[in-house]
């Protein structure tokens, strides 16, 4: 099976449109090599306009390594903060980018069944990980854990089981130790990129950019040539999702609505028929507010 692999990757090198291998790739920030705390990540910091640059290259590798590898067609996810971090006038012309926010499938918007492989870069391990450089799951700021079917998820996990639930396999990861060892334990051995080695919450020892960026180019293809061997991480229908907020007000008043159940004082459960549909749920979670009323 992995001569067969290699060899059609060789034959969409070689005869570019003849064998599809379309690839998305979503990209976070808290993961990108030498980013370790907020003055990094947000416009407010002193250095985020120079680590703009460096998401951006990282992304770009991935993007020249899975070309390189036969990819033919390729989706940019920009996945941080306000989704407009990556410098788009550096992206080759036959790469569509998604930018801002909301959007259907938050992280992974515009995932289909048409999709190939899924590659993260620049991921962060979860809220409930003691390790990781600016663990966090989906939001620091309101949510203490969020679970399906009763396990923890990571954004890696979770963005796997929406890539999952049609069908396609992420292949790879880039980040600190810290993600690449919660992910890899859920979804499986898949290819990854450590930029960077976690000594705390805000500090790192890391690798330079360039060097994170031929790191990541390696891990692409090995990724990308082992596909056919990755499978896709798909969890059991229904879906139950349990979500814990820092404050107790959220999940009292989300209980209001039909199909919410509240647990306990911080957490609510909401069961959905499949991914998609405790996906729907998770982005309304994560963006709605009255201020979004004229």
């Amino acid at each position: 099976m992995k001569l067969i692999v290699a060899a059609l990757i060789v034959l969409a090198s070689l005869c570019p449109g003849q064998v599809k291998l379309k690839v998305l790739i979503s990209v976070d920030m808290e993961g990108v090599s030498g980013v370790v705390s907020g003055d990094q990540l947000s416009p407010e910091g002193f250095e985020y306009q120079r680590f703009r640059e460096f998401m951006t290259a990282e992304a770009l590798a991935a993007v020249r390594a899975a070309k390189e590898a036969g990819a033919t067609e390729i989706l940019v996810v920009d996945a941080h903060g306000n989704g407009q971090n990556l410098l788009i006038d550096r992206f080759p012309n036959d790469v569509r980018i998604i930018r801002s926010w909301p959007r259907r499938f938050g992280m992974m918007a515009g995932i289909d069944e048409t999709f190939d492989a899924v590659l993260f870069i620049g991921y962060h391990s979860s809220t409930n990980n003691s390790r990781g450089v600016r663990a966090h799951t989906f939001s620091s700021a309101r949510l203490t854990g969020v679970r399906l079917n009763g396990k923890i998820m990571t954004e890696g996990s979770w963005n796997a089981a929406i890539a999952g639930h049609f069908g396609v396999p992420v292949v790879m990861i880039s980040g600190d130790d810290a993600v690449l060892k919660e992910v890899r334990d859920e979804i499986g051995p898949i290819e990854g990129a450590e930029v960077k080695r976690s000594l705390g919450f805000h500090s790192a020892n890391t690798m330079t950019p360039e060097a994170a960026g031929a790191l990541i180019a390696t891990a692409v293809k090995k990724g990308l040539a082992r596909r056919g061997d990755l499978k896709p991480y798909v969890v059991k229908t229904p879906v139950t999702l349990e979500v814990t907020f820092k404050n107790y007000l959220v999940s009292e008043v989300l209980a209001y609505l039909r199909g919410v159940e509240r647990v306990d004082p911080h957490t609510i459960r909401y069961i959905g028929k499949d991914m998609t549909e405790v996906a729907d749920f998770m982005v309304f979670l994560t963006n709605y507010s009255l201020s979004l009323e004229p």
